[in-house]
């Protein structure tokens, strides 16, 4: 029998879930977690997805992990909380590619691409959906200079550091984006809030108007005549 699970890289808890699994196996569930968090320790931090498979007549169980989702891993490797919600505007980080190729290595067992160099652009793909910048460029771009022969020699090497002097170039671009975006962000606020005052501003004066047109329609609009008020004495 084999389970399914996605768990916090070394650090995976009892729950419900994998109770409600191995409950009715007989399976020692402490003794699960305890292999499970063995074998994902060096993906802290990240979701891991993990399969066991289980003999259900000798109660023996193996744990097989598999590498986190590729967006995990670059944001673990980045430093990034989470990916942006609009890529095209806004960038979250700036890797070398030398990070594009250590995760790739890490994921290269599990893709479905033959070829390493194949499976770089496809690691460069995901860096675009989470709005990742690669050598201070679109990963769009990387991915052409790519397959123009460009970066052919650290594919090649599968080289996987990125040198001081580099890495500092590549911060320092992105600090400067970065001071770009949150400007940015700043005026788009500013202005989302001139626009809520103005709207607030004609609710007042559409209310004001409403609450002058019902007191005018309290007033007679006719004064009596001077013959009906003869009439009347």
């Amino acid at each position: 029998m084999n389970i399914k699970l996605l768990v916090d890289g070394g650090s995976m808890k009892p729950g419900p879930a994998i109770a409600q699994q191995l409950g009715p196996l007989g399976i020692n569930m402490g003794k699960v977690i305890s292999e499970i968090n063995s074998a994902t320790i060096n993906f802290n931090g990240m979701k891991v997805p993990v399969e066991l498979n289980i003999n259900e007549k000798t109660k023996s169980f193996t744990v097989k992990t598999f590498s986190p989702p590729t967006s995990e891993l670059l944001k673990k490797e980045l430093n990034i909380e989470k990916g942006t919600a609009d890529h095209k505007k806004f960038k979250v980080g700036n890797a070398s590619i030398e990070d594009i190729i250590k995760i790739t290595k890490i994921k290269f067992p599990d893709m479905l691409q033959k070829e390493f160099k194949s499976a770089v652009k496809s690691v460069l793909g995901t860096s675009k959906s989470i709005g990742i910048l690669v050598e201070n460029k679109e990963a769009k771009d990387l991915i052409e200079e790519i397959e123009a022969g460009k970066f052919d020699s650290e594919i090649k090497s599968q080289k996987t550091e990125t040198d001081n002097d580099k890495r500092k170039e590549l911060n320092n671009y992105f600090d400067s984006l970065k001071k770009k975006q949150e400007a940015e962000i700043a005026r788009e606020k500013a202005e989302a809030e001139e626009v809520a005052k103005a709207k607030e501003g004609e609710k007042k004066e559409e209310t004001t108007t409403a609450a002058a047109s019902t007191e005018k329609a309290k007033i007679p609009t006719e004064k009596a005549k001077p013959e009906e008020i003869k009439e009347k004495k």
